[in-house]
């Protein structure tokens, strides 16, 4: 359907309304199919950004010690992602490097001004100390992983 106007032609979408003979707005094969992507779109949001996010406890690396030492897994992203410390005492983080890709090659902590190169298949320490309570960040240099110190009091 078209009406021709002196700016040109108007194109009218047709109207759909039910008849006495026609389908409904959706076919149930359609509602399923709407209903499973919008399951599968949360599941996966769910899954990137949420599961597995219990933070790791830094604990005391040697009976005694005052610097407290966790050990985060680098392999596709962070693991503990988060991690949870005292505000004002050192805090050992070790990188454990696992994978080779380039994403995962550097750490990133502005807070505390540390950009640190992660060689495949080390540990790289690197220690530092929250001022006060708050949320610290740490990503890759491409900020494609990410990860939060939380400091508490």
């Amino acid at each position: 359907m078209s009406s021709y106007t002196p700016r040109g032609y108007i194109l009218h979408a047709p109207r759909r309304t039910m008849g006495e003979h026609e389908m409904p707005f959706m076919t149930t094969p359609e509602w399923a199919v709407a209903i499973g992507a919008i399951a599968l779109i949360a599941w996966v949001n769910w899954y990137f950004f949420f599961a597995g996010q219990a933070p790791a406890l830094a604990v005391a690396a040697t009976p005694g010690s005052v610097t407290a030492e966790v050990v985060i897994e680098v392999d596709g992203g962070y693991s503990p992602n988060t991690v949870r410390v005292r505000a004002g005492q050192p805090v050992r983080l070790v990188f454990d490097r696992k994978d080779d890709s380039s994403c995962s090659e550097e750490v990133v902590i502005p807070a505390f001004n540390v950009r640190r190169f992660l060689p495949t298949g080390e540990r790289t320490t690197i220690v530092v100390t929250p001022p006060a309570p708050g949320r610290y960040p740490f990503t890759c240099g491409m900020s494609m992983l990410r990860g939060t110190i939380i400091a508490d009091a």
